[in-house]
């Protein structure tokens, strides 16, 4: 169960239309940096260089006051004349920064047959390098980068951050390098080392710093490293994911997942959801389905346990909200049964996010005065729902299931009643890039779900307020006025009476 994806050697996360910029701080110190230009921005160039400990040769005809003044003190090599691809010889990476188009193209092209990075200022394409916006405060270094496409946004995001992160955070820094070895030697396992850097972020630590009480700051740091407990107690956290969208998880959610050491994740939590948990956390798909492979209820139980008896800070990720149809309620009887600490992480459940993302009002003054959440997997779960009460008028449906039932549903709302001509909304994927919304009326409902291949994940939404959607529309792709082509015109009769 190690890696990112425990138990999915196979499972990869989607690539990008655009490939992100791999993230690198490059340790420069001593080593030659090659700046073709001489101008203002081969000086801006060089003097981040010389920043970092780099050794800048420069190559240009002629140099500003500034980077001839660096020549002459010895702080950098000049290699007088125009760019020829034997200056690249012994050097690490090449910056060019000249106002000439051509000689910026000669370095790219004899950085690449070199094997040797170049960054061509204001060249996306050229570059094979981009130099990140930088915010600084003493070891720690915050980079920001759009990849090269919009450096004025990277800016405007650094100007803003400048203003966030005060000098305290140098002072911590400093701190944490200065007694990194000692922390280790305490606390030789990751996850306690976590703690107890979360331990003191969350006290007074930071305030002292900003204070300027540095000795006080100090002390605590000190007090806090003898009395930290060694031997860290186990915990699961049972977290609603929501419906895909992960604009819509919560604080604590985001929490939660950042601080856990193992995620086990319903198959249906969306990638970008899952993106924004721990990196070195192991996850582990413990999805169900219908027709593929599923984890049974024993087995997510046993890992929960598993994890959690060893110190582990676990993570149950659900999909929507863990209290709605998640079984979150028999997993906290399982910990409480054995003894592990939990808490519970509520999540918007698919009915809520779902309709809103289609525009749909699940209540409306003229048209639905209450809202009824049913799950209905299988026949046996059929036969335990009150139909009479759902086949009643003003009043909306939000049915939580596949679509092999939507036959049977269809008819015995019908035969209890609810007349055929009710608005019906199909969401799938709700409130995902991909969502698709189909709508029309029960009497078509299955013929128009099996027509449109409708898959899961997928919530259906009965009732007047369905026929909103056509005109509160708002996200994704506007909804689809599905009319199977076929469909059944032997309805049961409706009858009260019918089973």
């Amino acid at each position: 169960m190690s890696g990112r994806y425990g138990h999915q050697p196979n499972r990869h996360l989607p690539t990008p239309v655009s490939a992100p910029l791999f993230p690198l701080f490059a340790d420069l110190q001593g080593r030659r940096v090659l700046v073709v230009g001489g101008g203002p921005v081969a000086e801006r160039k060089t003097e981040a260089l010389l920043h970092a400990g780099a050794l800048p040769s420069v190559g240009a005809p002629d140099l500003t006051p500034r980077l001839l003044a660096w020549y002459e003190a010895g702080r950098i090599e000049w290699i007088d004349g125009r760019f020829d691809p034997h200056w690249l010889s012994g050097v690490w990476l090449v910056v060019a920064a000249t106002d000439d188009a051509d000689v910026n193209r000669a370095v790219a092209a004899a950085a690449d047959a070199s094997h040797v990075f170049a960054n061509v200022v204001d060249d996306r394409e050229l570059s094979t390098f981009q130099v990140p916006a930088i915010v600084e405060r003493g070891p720690l270094q915050v980079a920001i980068s759009s990849g090269g496409g919009a450096p004025m946004l990277a800016r405007h995001l650094r100007r803003q951050l400048e203003t966030l992160l005060d000098d305290s955070w140098a002072s911590l820094a400093e701190l944490f390098t200065r007694q990194r070895r000692r922390i280790r030697q305490r606390f030789p396992q990751t996850a306690e080392r976590r703690r107890f850097f979360e331990k003191l972020l969350a006290g007074p630590l930071p305030r002292l710093y900003r204070q300027r009480l540095h000795a006080q700051a100090e002390q605590h740091f000190l007090a806090v490293l003898d009395e930290h407990a060694t031997t860290a107690r186990g915990s699961v956290a049972v977290v609603g994911a929501g419906p895909g969208d992960a604009g819509l998880l919560t604080l604590n959610a985001l929490r939660a997942m950042n601080e856990a050491d193992v995620i086990l994740h319903d198959r249906l939590v969306s990638e970008d959801v899952l993106r924004l948990g721990r990196r070195d956390a192991t996850y582990i798909e413990v999805g169900k389905s219908a027709t593929g492979h599923s984890t049974r209820q024993d087995d997510i139980h046993a890992l929960m346990l598993e994890h959690a008896r060893t110190g582990k800070r676990v993570v149950r990720l659900k999909g929507g909200d863990p209290f709605v149809f998640g079984r979150g309620g028999e997993e906290l009887e399982f910990l409480r049964t054995h003894g592990i600490p939990y808490e519970v992480v509520p999540g918007i459940t698919a009915a809520v996010a779902c309709a809103a993302y289609a525009g749909i009002p699940l209540t409306h003054r003229d048209h639905a005065q209450s809202v009824k959440l049913v799950t209905a997997h299988c026949k046996d779960s059929f036969d335990t729902l009150d139909w009479q009460s759902l086949a009643q008028e003003r009043q909306t449906l939000a049915v939580y299931m596949g679509v092999a039932g939507l036959e049977g549903l269809r008819d015995r709302l019908v035969a209890h009643g609810r007349a055929p001509s009710t608005p019906f909304a199909l969401i799938e994927n709700g409130s995902r890039r991909d969502q698709r919304v189909l709508t029309g009326t029960l009497a078509d409902l299955p013929e128009t779900a099996r027509f449109h291949q409708v898959r899961s994940p997928a919530l259906l939404v009965l009732g007047e307020v369905a026929a909103l959607a056509g005109t509160l529309h708002w996200f994704g792709a506007p909804p689809v006025c599905a009319v199977a082509p076929t469909h059944s015109r032997n309805l049961p009769t409706p009858t009260l009476q019918a089973a």
